[in-house]
């Protein structure tokens, strides 16, 4: 879709502003539900599309072309979301690999073969994978490139269409991100884009009998309500969480304090998988709040065009205001503010919150920003009542060596992945991703979304001797 960098003064466009420093970066037309509508058709209509060891070849060209076009990405993605530029480009990096891993991924999608006895005949039973239809994907304003490729590329995977809505305050990088995949050779219909308002084309792209699966990342609450639209399509939601990291007496504290401050601060917080409590044993509290504190200090804030800048902005003035006043609420229900604590607009200092109290709002809800709150338990049964009790349940990291109670903890944690030794952040395009309670429906992982934008059919034959003629 096309973007210009000095857009005229119309309602027909969204102006894309930089959240530093206010500026205008882009401009992209304001799609209305007659236009959304008519996309939609045309999609509809233009099928099947290009044949599995095609859809491979454009996924793998377009992985190789991101990563030629690395700093070009980077940039857009620090233009439109504030991002610091190596945040950016380790994001444009990770996306290159999800495709990488959708192109191959993508032969190795094959159903089987079931020798079966039906009223004592002998049949075989063959599943084969169809593509799902049209996919409509909502992706937010973090890491505005990932996002979308990771609901993208395995729809290409697996042969479905694909139309995009992502954040409206970052729209840039999906844009060029689709206009690579049609470069590479991807049909112009087997996705697209539209930068409609949410009030906009919301209820178009929802309500749209054409449209055959949702797939969405956001607020638990906004997918709440996205839900009552969608009706009976299949649905795909990741939802956020407050994803814990539990350390245990035993954790190498120096290597613990390293992983909290990465999944706390990175992104500047704004991840839905990043560090959002610190449940540790009271005996090493006093300790690890110390290290923590003296990781985030010594981060670096400004320029985020700057390579050697830490931490990045939020995504508005506004959001960072939100996230220090629950700090606020959380230090006068009796938390102690350790570091940080304050912001420049969009720009938080990293904080350190220890004595958190696990009813304070600052880590029942999903809080994106960069901050770090401590919760002091008595002893692991603690922890894992701390832990599981709220209404996420996405993923969650064990400091610890003792692999015992490990397993003990990984058997009665309520969320979807549980990690050893390692933070709530840790990630692989290889394995299942998504949570339980209100983190999410389904599983995204580019293997598990492939399926998820799938159906299965079953074709029964005769089996046997003679048993076609």
């Amino acid at each position: 879709m096309p973007v210009s960098a000095a857009p005229e003064p119309t309602t027909d466009i969204v102006r894309i502003q930089n959240p530093v420093t206010g500026q205008t970066v882009g401009s992209v037309p304001r799609d209305t539900p007659v236009a959304v509508t008519d996309l939609l058709a045309q999609m509809s209509r233009e099928r099947p599309g290009l044949r599995i060891e095609e859809r491979s070849e454009v996924l793998h060209a377009a992985a190789t072309a991101l990563h030629q076009q690395r700093e070009r990405f980077a940039r857009l993605i620090s233009d439109e979301a504030g991002t610091c530029a190596k945040e950016a480009l380790r994001e444009v990096q990770r996306a290159s690999r999800n495709l990488t891993v959708a192109a191959e991924e993508a032969l190795r999608t094959h159903g089987e073969a079931l020798q079966i006895d039906a009223s004592g005949r002998e049949r075989i039973a063959i599943t084969l994978h169809e593509p799902v239809g049209l996919v409509c994907a909502i992706t937010p304003f973090n890491r505005p490139l990932n996002q979308v490729v990771v609901k993208v590329a395995p729809a290409i995977a697996a042969g479905a269409p694909v139309i995009v809505k992502p954040s409206e305050r970052t729209p840039l990088s999906a844009i060029a991100f689709i206009e690579l995949l049609h470069s590479m050779g991807l049909p112009p219909l087997a996705a697209a884009v539209t930068t409609g308002l949410p009030t906009d084309v919301g209820a178009t792209l929802l309500e749209s009998p054409l449209i055959d699966m949702v797939t969405f990342t956001g607020s638990a609450d906004t997918g709440a309500a996205l839900a009552k639209q969608i009706g009976l399509k299949k649905t795909l939601m990741e939802l956020g969480g407050n994803d814990p990291l539990i350390v245990l007496e035993d954790a190498d504290l120096e290597r613990t304090a390293d992983i909290a401050a990465a999944g706390a601060f990175s992104n500047a917080g704004q991840s839905c998988r990043g560090v959002k409590r610190i449940i540790v044993v009271e005996d090493v509290a006093d300790r690890l709040a110390r290290l923590i504190a003296e990781r985030a200090r010594k981060l670096k804030l400004g320029d985020i065009y700057d390579p050697r800048t830490d931490v990045g902005a939020m995504i508005s003035a506004e959001a960072a205001e939100r996230v220090l006043d629950r700090c606020d609420r959380a230090v006068a229900e009796g938390a102690e503010l350790v570091c940080g604590g304050t912001r420049e607009g969009p720009i938080m200092v990293p904080t350190v919150l220890d004595r958190v109290s696990a009813q304070s709002r600052l880590v029942t809800k999903e809080t994106l920003g960069p901050v770090a709150p401590i919760l002091r338990v008595r002893d692991i049964e603690h922890a894992l009542q701390v832990a599981n009790g709220t209404v996420y349940g996405l993923q969650a990291g064990v400091m610890t060596k003792d692999l015992e109670r490990f397993m003990f903890l990984a058997r009665h944690l309520r969320c979807g992945a549980v990690n050893f030794d390692e933070g709530p952040q840790f990630e692989s395009p290889h394995i299942p991703f998504g949570g339980v309670k209100h983190s999410g429906l389904g599983r995204e992982g580019i293997r598990w979304a492939i399926r998820e934008m799938s159906t299965v059919k079953t074709v029964v034959l005769p089996s046997g001797a003679g048993a076609l003629r």
